[in-house]
């Protein structure tokens, strides 16, 4: 097994990492650089984005015939990890979620026509894109089966009816990948559709508060009363609704992983600068045995989670799903993260604690991992169903 990057993957790796430092984590230090949710504003996000762009850092998932850098992705795993050592690395580059997985789906499976009406602008930077899929319970959540958002066909249009909550940039999104239930067949009783902002018949009923920072445009909850939607915006055949869940889910959590990564590492960088020169009781904290046991669990939990990662990565380059690789990625990452930043804030002390370091801004972002695109305990869940079936074989080498 070849852990070398392609050149390609390696100079864009490297031109990430100067951009992330030269460019992005000063602007961390700086209030203005926030909007009211904790996120880049909007005007300065515009003035990096070009830079960005300028130095052909945009879009690293898309072809280069679409405007992006066409990486496989196990570049993409690297260079993810580069852009999230800021806390406003992945947006910048247009690598951020839900955008990033939308765009993967819609490049995989759209039509040229939809691809040139509905991708292409997220592509450009033009416009935000969110995914609509999970509901309030009794609904569907990490079960889509359990779907109660109805599209019912009448003529050549699709009536859609239904709540859906907690999707990502709802608020500000202009795209709109969205889940739908047309029969009540449990494999093939989901469809997927595409729907404009400007459509009527649906609506943002609230901007759900949450505990960590927002995505620009937050994490909505959203009602159809009686949208239409003609069926050339229908994505896929009728009834292939879980084939799109998976086709988008997995590369998504994917994604998630990388970026997940770089931001350990970051929360490790802060770390080890500051118990590279505090000292207590005459004693440098980094000499401290205590302290060094820390740093170590810490590294070492990055490194299996980035050696998860980069196998599924190379597992879906080779054109497999990969479901058992991304699941135990997903999380290995989550946790990884959430114990990083953790420890770094333990480490670092009150100062750790208080805002002169993005370490508390990382710590409530980081709770949400274990949630997102499917909570621990089902990974683990989907981990042991393949471990009955494949037995021996499931750590299999091919």
């Amino acid at each position: 097994m070849d852990f070398n990057l392609s050149e390609k993957g390696e100079n864009l790796r490297r031109k990430i990492r100067d951009f992330v430092n030269d460019v992005l984590i000063p602007l961390e230090g700086d209030a203005a650089s926030f909007d009211e949710h904790e996120n880049i504003r909007k005007p300065l996000l515009e003035e990096v984005r070009a830079k960005a762009r300028a130095e052909g850092l945009w879009a690293l998932q898309m072809p280069e015939s679409r405007g992006g850098q066409g990486c496989s992705m196990v570049e993409m795993a690297a260079c993810y990890e580069e852009m999230n050592r800021s806390i406003f690395g992945p947006v910048v580059f247009n690598s951020a979620a839900p955008d990033d997985g939308n765009m993967m789906l819609l490049e995989k499976v759209a039509t040229p026509e939809q691809k040139e009406r509905w991708l292409q602008p997220i592509v450009d930077g033009k416009i935000q894109s969110s995914f609509a899929m999970t509901e309030p319970a009794p609904g569907s959540g990490s079960d889509p089966s359990m779907m109660l958002t109805t599209a019912t066909r009448e003529g050549g249009e699709w009536v859609v009816r239904g709540t859906k909550h907690f999707i990502t940039g709802a608020a500000e999104s202009t795209h709109f990948i969205l889940m739908a239930k047309t029969s009540d067949d449990p494999r093939k009783g989901l469809t997927a559709f595409l729907f404009h902002k400007d459509d009527p018949g649906w609506e943002v009923r609230r901007r759900i508060p949450i505990m960590g920072p927002e995505e620009h445009g937050g994490h909505c909850e959203i009602r159809f009363d009686g949208l239409r939607i003609p069926d050339e915006n229908r994505l896929m055949n009728v009834g292939d609704g879980l084939k799109v869940t998976q086709i988008r889910l997995g590369p998504a959590r994917l994604t998630h992983c990388m970026r997940w990564l770089g931001m350990a590492k970051r929360s490790l960088e802060i770390a080890t600068e500051y118990v590279s020169h505090r000292e207590s009781f005459g004693v440098r904290l980094a000499d401290r045995e205590g302290v060094q046991w820390l740093l170590g669990e810490a590294a070492m939990g990055i490194q299996m989670g980035r050696l998860l990662t980069m196998h599924a990565a190379w597992k879906l380059d080779s054109g497999e799903y990969a479901r058992k690789e991304v699941s135990m990625a997903k999380v290995v990452v989550s946790e990884t993260l959430h114990k990083a930043v953790d420890t770094a804030i333990q480490l670092c002390g009150a100062r750790g604690y208080s805002r002169d370091t993005p370490l508390e801004w990382m710590y409530r972002y980081a709770r949400q991992a274990r949630l997102v695109d499917g909570a621990s305990e089902v990974h683990k869940m989907v981990l042991s169903k393949a471990l009955m079936k494949d037995g021996i074989d499931f750590w299999s080498w091919g």
